[in-house]
């Protein structure tokens, strides 16, 4: 045997002996697959009939709005009220100076009186020319001409009337008039500034916004819309368009849903760049604690329904996406895609994506080992609203 020969069998054979160390090693180590099974919390869904309220963001309204402005021209010779006071309807707001208008009823009751005097004296040459006609000492034609300027008397009489009407009317609105209860804004013309007055180019005064009751102005999504006209398809909830749908209100500082008031709008189209339709509440505001442009949220009433319930703390957000980790009879994790509702005593409604039967996890989300695909040791826990 070389030398040669007897150095590649010690190689072999070191081979051999290291391989047989490894192996050893291998059965005496245990390795990272045989790390112990993660315990994780699993709860089972409540499944029962409950109330949706679906959730808008949406601004008061007043339900009348009017801007004061004048229906004659002239120069304002008073200011009856303060910026931001309360009015009522009737209550005078300006006055425009009214003495040419004055003069003008003056003038107007003048021509009434000349026009009564032209019909009176035409009134006396027809009773006149009448029996002359009989006996033939005036022509048919004399008593038609005495006959018509009566009339255009009689004519002129009523126009006179009816300018006279006009100028008491002209005089009448030199004294602008709360033509609604509600808040007046700030006034917008001071004494002695002339005013434009008419159908054209009026100058405006100032504006009042009615105050009880007051609208609540909100936008509902096409999902939202189909979902209701299903319902009301199938009788479980009435159109608001038709039906009283009740509705609660939460300002921005309050806690609870304190404001109590029903849907009393939809409109008849929706709006092409939002995809929403906009629909109004009424609510009663005696107490003046709403305001026109205030912004708050609203609950509508979205019919009963049999819904699967689960603690929001069993959500996982995937971007966009919303997910539930289930366990199977397996023990292995799986991912469930659900759509999500509104929070009913605690819970998390799931509309879609989850059933009654099914187990969720509940705590243990956090171990990085807990995760779709993998073997887990589930725990029946216990659900608590708000957990």
């Amino acid at each position: 045997m070389t030398y040669s020969d007897l150095a590649g069998k010690s190689l072999r054979c070191y081979f051999i002996l290291v391989a047989m160390l490894a192996l050893g090693l291998a059965l005496a180590v245990p390795t990272a697959a045989q790390a112990p099974t993660p315990t994780v919390t699993v709860i089972a869904p409540v499944a029962k009939r409950i109330t949706i309220w679906d959730e808008y963001s949406g601004r008061f309204e007043a339900v009348e709005t009017v801007e004061v402005r004048p229906r004659v021209s002239g120069f304002v010779d008073k200011v009856h009220f303060k910026d931001g006071q309360l009015v009522e309807a009737g209550d005078p707001l300006f006055t425009i100076d009214p003495r040419p208008f004055e003069i003008a009823v003056e003038s107007a009751r003048a021509e009434i009186a000349r026009a009564k005097a032209a019909v009176a004296l035409g009134e006396s040459e027809v009773a006149r020319a009448a029996p002359l006609v009989k006996s033939g000492h005036a022509t048919e034609r004399d008593f038609t001409q005495r006959s018509a300027n009566l009339s255009i008397a009689q004519a002129e009489l009523q126009a006179a009337e009816a300018n006279l009407k006009n100028a008491e009317l002209n005089r009448e609105w030199t004294v602008v008039r709360a033509p609604i209860s509600g808040r007046a804004s700030d006034r917008k013309v001071d004494v002695g500034n002339l005013v434009i007055g008419g159908a054209q180019d009026t100058s405006l005064l100032t504006t009042i916004v009615s105050l009880d009751p007051i609208h609540f102005v909100f936008d509902v999504s096409e999902a939202d819309y189909f979902r209701y006209a299903r319902l009301e398809l199938s009788g479980d909830r009435a159109s608001s368009r038709e039906g009283v749908n009740e509705v609660r209100v939460r300002l921005a500082d309050e806690a609870e849903w304190l404001h109590e008031g029903t849907m009393d709008f939809l409109d008849n189209h929706f709006n092409p760049r939002s995809g929403t339709i906009r629909g109004r509440a009424t609510l009663d505001n005696k107490n003046q604690l709403f305001a026109a442009g205030v912004f708050a949220r609203l609950r509508l009433f979205g019919g009963e329904v049999d819904a699967v319930l689960i603690p929001d703390s069993a959500v996982v957000s995937d971007q966009m996406n919303k997910m539930v980790f289930v366990v199977g009879d397996d023990g292995v994790v799986q991912a469930v895609p659900v759509v999500l509702g509104p929070i009913v005593d605690g819970l998390r409604v799931v509309r879609e994506g989850l059933s009654a039967e099914q187990t969720v996890v509940l705590d243990g989300l956090a171990n990085p080992m807990v995760r779709p695909g993998a073997k887990v040791e589930p725990e029946l826990g216990e659900i608590r609203p708000g957990s």
